[in-house]
C-alpha cells in the first residue's frame, strides 16, 4: 500500500537560485514516513520505551523536475520488505501536474537500543507495534 501527503513549499526551504534545497527534500521524506507510521497506529514514544529505533543505513535522492516556493508536492511512501535485517522505503515526490520531481529511497533497519544492534526481523517487530500493519505492507 502507498500513503501520500501534501505539503505546501515554504520560503525556508529554498536556496538563492528558489529552488528547493536538497536538505528540505530528505526533510519531506521524512515527515511522510513519520505521517504513514502514526497512520499505521504506531506510537514512537511507545517504541521506544519499547527498546526499538528505525535507522536509516543509505538514503539515495534522485531529483528530475524542480519544485519551486509556493508550489505544492505529493509525497508518496512505501514500505518495500525483504528478506534480513534491513528493508527499504521509497518516496516519490510529485508535483500537482503529474511530473515527478524527484525520488528518495531508504535502506533502513530497526534498532534494538539495548543491544545497539539491528533486528534480524524487522518486519516482525514493525508489525507487533503497528495497530494497522497493512499500511506498512505488513499483511
Amino acid at each position: 500500500m502507498v500513503f501520500t501527503n501534501r505539503i505546501e513549499i515554504r520560503v525556508s526551504d529554498l536556496d538563492m537560485q528558489g529552488h528547493v534545497t536538497g536538505a528540505a527534500y530528505h526533510q519531506y521524506a521524512d515527515h511522510s514516513r513519520f505521517a504513514y507510521v502514526q497512520a499505521a497506529g504506531i506510537s514512537v514514544p511507545e517504541m521506544l520505551a519499547a527498546g526499538f529505533g528505525p535507522v536509516n543505513l543509505e538514503t539515495t535522492l534522485r531529483f528530475q523536475r524542480e519544485l519551486r516556493g509556493g508550489d505544492y508536492v505529493d509525497i508518496s511512501c512505501a514500505w518495500v520488505w525483504g528478506s534480513g535485517k534491513t528493508y527499504r522505503v521509497e518516496h516519490v515526490l510529485t508535483r500537482p501536474d503529474g511530473e515527478i520531481a524527484a525520488t528518495v529511497g531508504h535502506v533502513s533497519g530497526l534498532l534494538d537500543l539495548g543491544s545497539r544492534r539491528l533486528v534480524t526481523d524487522p518486519a516482525r517487530q514493525w508489525r507487533a507495534l503497528a495497530r494497522h500493519p497493512e499500511l506498512l505492507c505488513l499483511t
